[in-house]
């Protein structure tokens, strides 16, 4: 089937609300010309609020629905918790409930091919020599929609350097297969080395899967590029471009703009860091630990990264996720590759390996959390720091600290009201 080419419609300004909303009409009239009749939406979930792509997602609906028989839309929840209908109505208005749905990483995907092992030895340096099936949500598969439009962020991310394109597919709507082995090779890579790059071994996974299995979709990838700052009051990020389309270079468009607008450049080390999670969209510290990812470049050694997490009242999203984590905790890269090779679970999960090295110091920096819902022994056995909410947030008043350097009661600390919107790194380094 041939797919919708737009590139020529692709804008690489800043974008205003006028501006986005003739975009969005541009795009939906191309849509209709090209007759067609049932069409799958794959927005980010939740965790992605501040992205604004939920407001996209429904602009875009509502310039469709009167014109297309059939639309869907399945957020790409990866290993999230699925979205409830108070979600779902908070992050995409008045889309009707019964056009959504549920992605479940464990049960609801098929198999559309292998990575070889000879691939697979190649991206990963000989770690990991085994073939790797690759499971996406079956419904992409069905035959059924004549076409897909992944929406999604382009940022600099812990596990394959710069977020979105292929991942938005293979991972926020994978299976248990792709989303481990791809986690753990990002883990194995190194954080430092991959984060705000485009070319990572993880992307050469993904290309892999785009260019072998996912071509023959009737897929089209619309990706923003936003701030790297939340407003106070709505939690959302100015989007500075957009860019659709089928092909590579699309994303490396993106790419390129995100590399200006969400790797902020410190240039001096912070001692201390207090990073606000907020309430409703950071639940777990699977999610809430890119408190550490964001900022793990830009804290100076021996400093202190404080965590305010008044939502956080789980390690993991998913139930078996979580009682690895509470079992073997955040203790660095060693210990975890030993746990790895002596425990059975832990091979079986190994996107939980990933995430344990993801979330820890090695040593190097102190973290340091506070939530309402986690007790000092819940917080201690995973190997952080306990602080008490109350306290921690009589000190630090949130409403008054701007984003950046604060001086509070003679005391530097650097403040970041949501470490999703950027990659923060001391220049020197």
């Amino acid at each position: 089937m041939k797919k919708i080419e737009t590139e020529v419609i692709s804008q690489e300004k800043y974008l205003q609300t006028k501006e986005l909303e003739k975009y969005l009409k541009n795009l939906a009239e191309l849509i209709i010309k090209n007759k067609k009749e049932n069409i799958l939406l794959i927005p980010p979930d939740y965790t992605r609020k501040s992205s604004g792509l939920g407001v996209i997602t429904q602009k875009l609906y509502f310039f469709l629905e009167k014109k297309i028989d059939n639309i869907d839309i399945l957020p790409a929840s990866g290993t999230h918790d699925p979205m409830d209908a108070q979600s779902l109505k908070s992050m995409f208005g008045d889309i009707p409930i019964e056009c959504f749905l549920e992605h479940n990483w464990r049960t609801e995907t098929i198999e559309i091919g292998e990575i070889p092992a000879d691939k697979m030895e190649t991206f990963s340096d000989g770690e990991l020599i085994e073939a790797l099936p690759v499971e996406v949500n079956k419904h992409l598969f069905s035959n059924k929609y004549d076409l897909i439009i992944s929406l999604g962020q382009v940022i600099p991310h812990e596990v394959v350097g710069m977020a979105n394109y292929t991942k938005n597919i293979v991972v926020g709507c994978g299976g248990d297969q792709i989303i481990n082995k791809s986690h753990f090779l990002g883990a194995l890579s190194g954080m430092e080395k991959i984060m705000g790059k485009d070319h990572s071994p993880v992307r050469k996974l993904y290309d892999y899967c785009q260019k072998n299995f996912l071509d023959e979709l009737p897929l089209l990838y619309l990706m923003t590029v936003n701030s790297a700052v939340s407003d106070k009051k709505t939690g959302l990020t100015e989007i500075k471009g957009i860019f659709t389309g089928s092909r590579r270079e699309t994303f490396e468009k993106a790419v390129a703009l995100s590399q200006q607008e969400n790797i902020i450049k410190l240039k001096r080390e912070p001692k201390k860091i207090v990073v606000y999670l907020k309430k409703d969209k950071f639940k777990s510290t699977w999610i809430g630990a890119k408190a550490i990812y964001r900022t793990r470049m830009a804290i100076a050694d021996d400093g202190e990264l404080i965590i305010i997490a008044p939502g956080v009242q789980k390690f993991g999203e998913d139930e078996i996720i979580d009682k690895l984590i509470r079992k073997y905790g955040y203790r660095g890269t060693g210990k975890t590759l030993e746990s790895l090779h002596n425990n059975q679970d832990l091979q079986e999960n190994l996107s939980a390996a990933a995430h344990l090295i993801h979330g820890s110091s090695e040593g190097r920096f102190k973290i340091l959390l506070a939530s309402q819902k986690l007790s000092r022994q819940e917080v201690e056995a995973v190997n952080f720091n306990y602080l008490d909410y109350q306290e921690i947030t009589n000190k630090y008043k949130l409403d008054s600290l701007e984003n950046g350097f604060n001086n509070v009661d003679g005391e530097e600390i650097f403040y970041i009201n949501n470490p999703a919107t950027g990659l923060w790194v001391y220049e020197d380094k």
